[in-house]
């Protein structure tokens, strides 16, 4: 088919989401949808900006990727630098107050994507005017829940700045340990609000639940297909977002692999380039790029693991589980419900931390053999992150190589703009902006962060174009 008989559809920027990216749509002249792509129009460089810098800056530097989620490279970067001078393990203080660090990072992230980014989907819905269909009109119609997605993210912002010293871009952890422990007045603090977030908690769990299982006969299909799922693990299969080793499952939850050590990723997991986009695609070696493809995030972690070691976080992970029968939930919306089951977890985990003395420890550096090379894993809100180093003997950075949480959904992310466009855009009549709304649904569903994914150049307006068959413009919105 000759490019004069495609019609073309643009979505520029995506919306409600970190970062920038765009969104083209080809129809036939049956109006079929014979390609639909989601592209990263951004430039990251952050992989050569750390070469020629000493190691030990890295983990300060790395987490200006991104304003939302700073934490998780720097944990990931200081986590790889405690491999580097040798720093094998922890003191329990540095270990803990990394974690809650680590859990403050997650409980924070996840209320402001839901609350600020998706609620006004799933609230107002998918069609309604987008003048009230964002974080005021939920403001407006919602006023308790818009409040508490504020408290519950400042709450965690409130941990972060007690473990690393910042609300963004904190300095707490450095290679072998951290530079500082929790005061007795900053454990207090937090204490005092402790019980008030897990009931939000909660609260905003039966939100994301009773939305998946009360509108389960649409969403199944929406933007879902079957897929693998990857995470790291503890040894005994627990969910852990701050420590553990790979593990790979299919769609019917057979294993793919194990118990995979970080420094061995590239053992099982590659990574393709495609000239319509600035991020790669991550696959799986032995099944190839075709077909090896996967997930992240809480979705997958929620799929991959085999209990979660807190107990109300736990029954809600039965409870999700049990919709599909044990088998994993490939249903993209469900994203969702496992966000805030993840939620709940960091509260659960935030308390029993608190309440744990060697918070207030004051042994925080270990240091070893020196090494020239380390690979760290954590899972950040979005998803697995990998961060990769080689150092030389002057203490310079030679190497790095991150694979970021929405890297490894890119392929995802596509098959869900795909899967939405031929479901709703393919023959409509009319393309109105409640359809091309799916389409940013569908996206924002695995929290996407751009930024961490790729760095921006310029001014990204919003652009829609529509063309007929014969190539030419019928129609151009432009907005900002």
């Amino acid at each position: 088919m000759s490019t004069t008989d495609t019609k073309r559809i643009v979505i520029e920027p995506v919306t409600r989401v970190e970062g920038h990216g765009k969104v083209t749509i080809l129809l036939d002249e049956q109006k079929q949808v014979t390609e639909a792509r989601f592209h990263i129009v951004e430039f990251r460089g952050f992989e050569r900006f750390v070469q020629g810098r000493p190691f030990w800056e890295v983990p300060v530097i790395i987490q200006r990727l991104c304003g939302i989620c700073p934490v998780s490279h720097h944990l990931c970067a200081a986590k790889a630098m405690d491999i580097i001078v040798g720093a094998d393990k922890l003191t329990p203080t540095a270990e803990k107050m990394r974690r809650l660090m680590h859990y403050g990072q997650t409980l924070q992230s996840h209320a402001l994507h839901f609350f600020h980014l998706v609620s006004p989907d799933l609230l107002l819905g998918f069609d309604a005017d987008p003048k009230i269909r964002n974080v005021i009109g939920v403001i407006e119609k919602f006023p308790d829940l818009a409040v508490q997605g504020v408290m519950m993210r400042k709450y965690g912002q409130e941990v972060i700045k007690a473990t690393s010293g910042k609300k963004i871009h904190g300095t707490g952890a450095i290679p072998g340990g951290i530079n500082k422990n929790l005061s007795i007045e900053e454990r207090d603090a937090l204490l005092a609000d402790i019980d008030q977030q897990m009931e939000w908690a909660r609260g905003a769990l039966k939100v994301a639940r009773d939305y998946t299982v009360e509108n389960l006969d649409k969403i199944a299909s929406f933007g879902s297909f079957d897929s693998n799922h990857l995470s790291i693990v503890r040894q005994d299969g627990c969910l852990d977002l701050y420590d553990g080793n790979l593990r790979a499952i299919d769609a019917e939850g057979n294993s793919i692999f194990d118990q995979v050590a970080p420094k061995d990723y590239l053992n099982v997991i590659a990574e393709e380039v495609r000239n319509w986009s600035y991020m790669k695609f991550p696959f799986i070696k032995e099944i190839g790029p075709e077909n090896g493809w996967y997930r992240v995030g809480p979705l997958a972690r929620i799929n991959t693991c085999d209990f979660i070691d807190t107990p109300e976080a736990e029954a809600a992970r039965k409870e999700f589980m049990a919709v599909t029968d044990g088998k994993p939930n490939n249903i993209t919306m469900a994203y969702h419900w496992a966000r805030m089951i993840e939620t709940l977890h960091s509260a659960e985990k935030i308390q029993e931390l608190l309440n744990d003395p060697d918070l207030q420890g004051e042994d925080l550096l270990v240091t070893g053999e020196r090494r020239d090379e380390a690979v760290a894993i954590v899972e950040a809100p979005r998803g697995t992150l990998f961060h990769h180093y080689k150092v030389n003997d002057q203490d310079q950075i030679v190497m790095a190589n991150l694979i970021v949480s929405t890297t490894s959904n890119n392929e995802p992310m596509n098959r869900a703009v795909r899967k939405v466009a031929q479901d709703h855009i393919a023959g409509a009549a009319e393309i109105t902006e409640g359809l091309l709304n799916r389409v940013e649904v569908a996206i924002r569903a695995y929290d996407p962060c751009l930024s961490c994914a790729t760095h921006a150049l310029g001014q990204m307006p919003l652009i829609v174009e529509l063309y007929d068959a014969d190539g030419g413009l019928i129609d151009k919105k432009v907005k900002g």
